[in-house]
């Protein structure tokens, strides 16, 4: 499914001027057991008028509902759902912590680490 929605994202098959302007990335997409519920999580390139891109996505969610179940060939379209990606900011956070000066001297002082070999 998240290769179906790039490819749609990716080649503009959706006529809608903010999809259009901009380069959306379908990071992951979570299935439900039944394959009845998708959730889609996306972030646009640069995460650039995020706000706008999900509102969009979500005004074009039936056409999208219905071109995955055609082309994966299903008995019932997936309802989906399209959400931020906040995983690049998590990552972020942790990276930011991890550089910190004093947690980076607190990692250096740990026995068994390499610089004490």
């Amino acid at each position: 499914m998240r290769h179906i929605l790039s490819e749609l994202l990716l080649r503009q098959h959706v006529h809608d001027e903010v999809l259009t302007a901009h380069t959306v990335s379908v990071t992951e997409v979570r299935m439900s057991p039944d394959l009845r519920h998708a959730i889609a999580f996306v972030k646009p390139l640069l995460g650039s008028d995020e706000e706008a891109v999900l509102k969009a996505l979500r005004t074009n969610t039936a056409y999208f509902q219905k071109e995955v179940a055609a082309r994966l060939k299903l008995k019932y379209a997936a309802k989906i759902r399209f959400q931020a990606d906040e995983s690049f900011d998590v990552a972020g956070a942790i990276d930011r912590l991890l550089s910190d000066p004093r947690v980076a001297r607190d990692l250096g002082d740990v026995p068994g680490s390499e610089q004490d070999a």
